[in-house]
């Protein structure tokens, strides 16, 4: 892409400067995979630094979405926000979470001006610093020689730099590629392999896509002080208890947990079984598990929280604030992680990821598994049906409301089944061209990939129903998209907002009931509008309803319309699943 050079930093410079690093991570994500020694030799940092500015470009896109109908675009504050929450709630391993930090602190001082148009070379500086030292602060147990160093040294450029915005984000740029060559004197771990920080080298690329944002100009790749060599990554394997029935995948195995209430308010007090540690830990004396989530809690809760975490294990950071927080850490008690949650606030999005054995210095690693021939992976809207999709054999992918997964989790998935060939079930019509692009990756990576574009969870179960691994692969696509597409789907949910829809006005907290996407029925009761909607689905004929029952539904919802399907309807089945939070009181589905 093309670039006008300008000297100051506003919302469009944002949108491309986060474009911008999406790309140069792109680019060098399996290089910065390929050097990861420290914290853990996962190799996972590259593709978790794509994947955190994914999330944040992604944000930022949907802030200039909103004036696309308008005129105008957004404030820089509006853009330096979003590109901050985006960071934070997509953040994936260490060194995406201090990236998020990073983030977080310059929009803090960029968005200090809600009114400001844009903020010129000074306000630059004083970005650059809240950054390095917010995510100094963000670690519990600072390390030199990582991204923090660089991150620091591209703040103390920045301060002696005079001039607009090209010429602070050049230094800051050239002190970080300078600070980025010293990191293997700083850490032994580094200078043993020949490496430089792989944190720090993915820090680096993002300065040098906010130079070519102001520039219009790509930047020099960082100098190789050092010869890289390649470093093996480890396979890990999760424990069969975390895992169930998920086929074992050749990298590391992230698996969504829940913690709520179901009520939807403070969570019950739960225990959350933590994993016997196998004898093949991550390395001799380290932690066997990394553990991330979201955490709603308030700052009195999260001071605790990081003392907690601290005794615990460590590689411990916990980024964010105003109520909604990042929490990684490594540790053996995955458990004890989770719980510590539990008692701050509100844990969501849990990935626990088991470290397995590989010596990295002698580059010994156990034979990698044989590929499977076929898997599935499917997006699923909550944790009921993730534990019913992955019991079939389903690679899944949690989608949390309002938070639908990025492309690259998608090809992560999709990796992580390890298989030949993959039929990939979107379940949701609005992930059509995510899914399409995931499996283009997929595709270029020699995965034989099959996109069938499932518009609902229900129409995915009817695909898995009819899966068989041990047939031609176009045979076994044809008929999962011929069960999809002879369902129709439906779902109940509660209106936000006063709207105009296809059955008319609709007011704030009414209860929408959707047939195959548009609203058809709108109620005040949640079961009586389910029941208008099943009526109206069956008058076409049916022989198997399926109702997937959404937490915040009513208790006696399920056994009502089971009651009516079997009153009203001879010869019609009725299996019903329970979904967990899935942003929907009911799905609908009849085949």
């Amino acid at each position: 892409m093309t670039q006008v050079p300008q000297t100051f930093l506003d919302a469009l410079a944002v949108r491309t400067w986060c474009g911008l690093a999406l790309r140069a991570l792109g680019r060098a994500r399996e290089e910065i995979d390929a050097i990861n020694v420290y914290p853990v030799a996962d190799g996972d940092t590259g593709t978790n630094l794509y994947l955190t500015v994914e999330s944040a470009a992604t944000a930022v896109e949907a802030v200039f979405a909103g004036y696309e109908t308008g005129s105008g675009e957004p404030a820089l504050a509006d853009a330096v926000r979003a590109m901050a929450h985006g960071a934070l709630i997509g953040a994936r391993g260490n060194s995406g979470t201090i990236l998020a930090q990073l983030l977080r602190g310059m929009a803090q001082v960029l968005a200090d001006d809600g009114d400001a148009s844009h903020i010129d070379g000074q306000g630059l500086r004083l970005a650059l610093r809240r950054a390095a030292d917010s995510a100094r602060q963000a670690v519990a147990r600072p390390v030199e020689g990582t991204v923090l160093t660089v991150a620091s040294a591209a703040a103390d450029a920045a301060e002696g730099a005079d001039g607009d915005c090209r010429t602070v984000a050049r230094a800051a740029y050239e002190g970080a590629r300078t600070a980025l060559a010293a990191t293997p004197a700083q850490l032994a771990v580094l200078e043993r392999a020949g490496v430089v920080d792989a944190g720090g080298r993915g820090l680096v690329a993002v300065l040098g896509a906010l130079v070519e944002a102001f520039t219009g100009e790509a930047v020099r790749e960082p100098v190789r002080e050092l010869p890289l060599r390649d470093v093996p990554a480890r396979e890990l394997a999760a424990p069969d208890s975390l895992l169930r029935e998920i086929p074992q995948p050749h990298g590391a195995v992230s698996v969504p947990v829940s913690v709520s209430a179901p009520d939807g308010h403070a969570p019950a007090p739960a225990r959350v079984a933590a994993p016997e540690r196998c004898a093949d830990a991550a390395a001799p004396g380290g932690p066997a598990f990394e553990v991330i989530y979201l955490l709603e809690a308030d700052d009195a809760a999260v001071t605790r929280l990081r003392a907690r975490l601290d005794a615990l294990g460590d590689s411990l950071v916990v980024v964010g604030g105003d109520g909604l927080w990042n929490v990684h850490v490594h540790v053996d008690d995955a458990g004890a992680a989770v719980e510590a949650g539990v008692e701050a606030g509100r844990p969501y999005r849990i990935r626990i990821t088991h470290f397995g054995l590989g010596d990295v210095r002698t580059g010994r690693e156990r034979p990698p598994r044989e590929r499977t021939q076929r898997a599935v992976v499917a997006v699923v809207p909550g944790e009921g049906l993730a534990a019913l999709y992955a019991e079939s054999g389903a690679t899944t992918v949690l989608a949390r409301p309002g938070e639908p997964p990025a492309s690259g989790e998608l090809v992560q998935a999709v990796r992580r089944a390890h298989a030949r060939e993959v039929v990939l079930l979107p379940n949701d019509a609005d992930l059509r061209h995510t899914a399409a692009a995931a499996a283009e990756q997929a595709r270029a990576e020699g995965i034989r990939v099959a996109l069938i574009p499932t518009r609902s969870a229900v129409q995915g179960i009817a695909a898995l129903a009819v899966h068989e691994p041990g047939r031609r692969f176009d045979e076994d696509v044809v008929q999962m998209t011929s069960a999809a597409g002879a369902t129709r789907y439906a779902e109940v949910v509660v209106a936000e907002r006063q709207s105009w829809t296809t059955a008319g006005v609709c007011q704030a907290g009414d209860v929408l009931g959707l047939i195959d996407g548009d609203v058809a029925v709108i109620g005040t009761d949640v079961t009586a509008t389910a029941r208008t909607v099943l009526d109206r689905m069956l008058q076409a004929g049916g022989e198997l309803v399926t109702l997937v029952v959404g937490d915040e539904a009513p208790e006696t919802a399920a056994a009502q319309l089971e009651a009516r399907v079997r009153e009203s309807y001879l010869a019609v089945d009725t299996v019903v699943y329970r979904g967990g939070r899935q942003g929907t009181l009911l799905l609908i589905g009849v085949e």
